[in-house]
């Protein structure tokens, strides 16, 4: 498949992964059954897992001047990601905490963007040629949404195509929605956007119809383990999830949707088989731990699809 170029716009954080079989309640300690420090934030683990199945990849970000951010400079050179990257001698790189249970491998996260939570729309405008020279323009709501806003715009006045991952739910103002080619929330995130829940197929159907009235191109609505609807207007799709092994950890599997989603985008393949080459990306990274470090190659990739 011919490369693409992909932009991502978003943050970097150390992931702090904590394994138990609960949460503790408040005043309470418990034992765990396992700790692993690693790279993570939405934008930096979308990247990798866009790099690692071939992707041409920039990020754009801001991080600390600390260890922390040392880490993240290593894993983007590592991974072959180009890094359009400030760095804040005043505030701390990125941090999340990360609850993993050790039986299910569903996790629930706080994240503290640290010096990613001031990116402004200036500094993406300094970023502005990396994002018009994109094939797929990438974005979320980790860091602030003005700066996720005007990289979208940037993007939608150069013809490039936009897709928004709407992640952390967060309040927006509703001409976002017009700027978008493609949104991409799950089920959580689907439920805050249109304002009831998102269950079922039915539901992310119903969900996709009132996005598309707000003005999103199509929506890709992620359903973990029953896959992911496509949902444009004239066509909706349910892309099956892949299983691929047993589940070790849900965390990032999201992010390996999008990475996967945007790369076979920017190779012009058609966005229905996009979306299953994001399913196939997410459905190897969840049996593996941690975020970055689970995404998959794309020889994994191109096995899995090939069964």
């Amino acid at each position: 498949m011919a490369q693409g170029g992909v932009t991502i716009l978003g943050i970097f954080v150390a992931d702090l992964a904590f394994r138990a079989g609960r949460l503790p309640a408040i005043g309470e300690t418990i034992a765990g059954s396992g700790f692993k420090m690693g790279p993570g934030g939405k934008g930096s683990n979308q990247s990798v897992a866009a790099a690692r199945v071939g992707g041409v990849v920039t990020f754009i970000s801001k991080i600390g001047k600390d260890a922390f951010g040392d880490i993240a400079l290593a894993t983007w050179q590592r991974e072959g990601v180009k890094a359009q990257v400030s760095q804040s001698a005043e505030e701390p790189t990125g941090a999340a905490f990360i609850y993993v249970n050790d039986r299910t491998g569903e996790n629930a996260i706080i994240v503290v963007p640290g010096a990613a939570a001031t990116i402004t729309p200036r500094d993406v405008e300094d970023a502005a040629d990396v994002i018009r020279g994109a094939r797929v323009f990438m974005t979320q709501l980790e860091q602030p949404v003005p700066a996720a806003r005007r990289g979208l715009e940037i993007a939608r006045a150069a013809g490039v195509t936009t897709v928004f991952n709407p992640a952390p739910a967060a309040a927006f103002d509703e001409g976002l929605y017009r700027l978008c080619d493609y949104i991409t929330p799950n089920e959580s995130e689907a439920a805050a956007l249109v304002g009831f829940p998102v269950v079922s197929v039915d539901d992310a159907k119903r969900a996709g119809d009132t996005l598309l009235a707000k003005g999103v191109g199509a929506a890709l609505v992620t359903l973990g383990e029953k896959g992911a609807l496509f949902h444009a207007p004239g066509k909706s799709v349910l892309v099956p999830a892949f299983r691929a092994g047993p589940v070790v950890e849900t965390t990032g599997a999201g992010d390996a949707f999008n990475g996967g989603f945007a790369v076979a985008l920017a190779r012009g393949i058609h966005p229905v088989e996009a979306a299953r080459f994001g399913c196939a990306v997410a459905g190897i990274s969840v049996t593996r731990p941690g975020t970055a470090p689970s995404m998959p190659t794309l020889a994994e990739v191109e096995a899995l699809l090939a069964r």
